[in-house]
């Protein structure tokens, strides 16, 4: 409704200027912020048509605004010195909403598309890490993904500076009509004109890397040889280089002739088809490659003769998948035009195109890369790789320690057996208590023999043998 009221604001202005001069006494023409007044003559009462900036002026567009014309030349006042007149005729009846309700519902739909947008860039950012990072999922298949999730980005990281960009141009405290006739009128800044162009240019590359989808899925189903390294430039130029043959032209017609404000507002449409145009085609041509896709897709699904059930469920599963991967739903918003569809249609529309095209980045990247097969697969490979070599680690780790632990021990007997040693300095030295020889006599033959136990080599290193003895012959008895 702002929009519309500077530009019936504007227009006002335009129609004083071509008026003719007044030849007598006459009331000036004016605007009063509310209604445009020509010049009236005096003892008369002025009619205007209900300005159409009404967001209600449907309901009302044959109603008038009425104003009296005093004996002096000046327009009739009220007790509080402003400017009287009768606007019954042009107020919204009781089933319309009022003017604050308008601005809530517009409000409300702005933090809608806001968080659809926040949402989608988060999710397709994510996406596209993913698809880059894992090398076995680098194809032409994925490479179209991949831009095709640039331009969802790039789409939603504009609208949402060109949104910013707008709320700080206009005024914040537009809750009534009255603060709307008085917001302030400033001139668009190159930024805010530069961001608005950058708009429309992700939005136009949006919708050809959408085509570039179509026409690679068509490609794919319907050619018998198909190379598609080969087609893969032809895409490139077809998603980036396209949108500058129709955005570049009409940045060239608003400069010269409707440089007003920040680009944002359509005063003459022609203009705006400029940009419109290439966009349906886009959308028309997917949806006519969508339904061959459809068709395909039913011709080879009956030759695999499989079950009905399983029949109907793998056809419409695929055809849900295209819709948003396609932008088929854009095909609805098309047919209703912004010139077409008004009052409570008007806000209908606004909704649903705003809340699908939000939110359609979001549900192609979970689509096309968080639930995909391939992709699972890959991350569910990497991480049992980053497991098995933190299980590897944790047990070279174990190992290094028990060695390093026995080591230590070995270490500190060393040093136990050299601290009890009679060699250390400051520690008095103990001698050995001397050994006894024992010998023990048997008989053996009518004989007796004194032995003396010998232990062997042998037993040094297996322990003792009670075999291992030798008998020596009694002294006594040798000679």
């Amino acid at each position: 409704m702002v929009e519309a009221w500077q530009r019936y604001r504007e227009a006002c202005g335009r129609k004083m200027l071509e008026d003719p001069p007044p030849t007598g006494l006459v009331c000036n023409h004016t605007f009063d912020m509310y209604a445009c007044w020509s010049d009236t003559q005096p003892n008369t009462s002025a009619s205007v048509p209900c300005p159409w900036y009404l967001p209600w002026h449907q309901q009302v567009q044959g109603g008038f605004v009425l104003q009296k014309c005093g004996p002096d030349g000046q327009w009739v006042v009220d007790e509080l010195g402003t400017p009287w007149r009768d606007h019954s005729q042009c107020e919204a009846r009781n089933e319309e909403l009022p003017f604050q309700s308008h601005l809530w519902i517009l409000d409300q739909i702005r933090l809608m598309y806001t968080v659809g947008y926040s949402l989608s860039l988060v999710a397709l950012l994510g996406a596209l890490v993913l698809l880059g990072c894992f090398r076995k999922l680098r194809c032409v298949r994925n490479f179209i993904h991949m831009n095709l999730f640039l331009s969802f980005a790039l789409r939603a990281v504009s609208i949402l500076s060109r949104d910013c960009l707008l709320w700080r141009h206009f005024s914040k405290n537009v809750r009534n009509e009255e603060a709307l006739s008085h917001a302030p009128m400033r001139q668009g800044t190159v930024g805010c004109r530069l961001a608005q162009t950058l708009s429309q240019y992700c939005v136009g590359a949006n919708y050809c890397w959408l085509l570039v989808e179509g026409l690679y899925l068509h490609n794919l189903l319907g050619l018998k040889a198909f190379s598609e390294e080969s087609y893969f430039p032809g895409y490139l130029l077809l998603g980036w280089g396209a949108p500058i043959l129709f955005v570049i032209p009409w940045v060239i017609v608003r400069y010269l002739y409707e440089n007003k404000e920040c680009w944002e507002r359509n005063d003459h449409m022609g203009y705006w088809w400029i940009i419109r145009c290439p966009i349906l085609l886009a959308i028309f041509v997917n949806f006519v490659i969508f339904i061959r896709i459809i068709k395909i897709l039913v011709s080879k699904l009956q030759a695999q003769q499989m079950h009905y059930a399983d029949y109907k469920f793998r056809l419409a599963k695929s055809t849900l998948t295209l819709i948003p991967l396609l932008g088929i739903h854009e095909v609805v918003f098309a047919l209703v035009t912004e010139e077409q569809a008004g009052g409570l249609l008007h806000y209908v529309k606004y909704f649903f195109e705003l809340f699908l095209n939000s939110f359609q980045g979001l549900l192609v990247s979970v689509l096309y890369c968080f639930v995909n097969k391939e992709v699972q697969s890959e991350i569910q490979r990497k991480w049992q790789t980053c497991r098995l070599g933190a299980s590897l680690l944790k047990k070279q780790g174990q190992g290094r320690g028990t060695r390093m632990s026995w080591r230590s021990r070995s270490s500190g007997s060393t040093h136990r057996q050299k601290d009890i040693g009679p060699d250390l300095p400051g520690r008095p030295e103990e001698k050995a208590p001397p050994k006894v020889v024992v010998l023990h006599r048997t008989p053996l033959g009518g004989k007796s023999y004194w032995y003396l136990p010998i232990r062997m080599k042998t037993e040094d290193r297996a322990g003792d043998f009670p075999n291992a003895k030798r008998a020596l012959p009694s002294p006594q008895n040798s000679g």
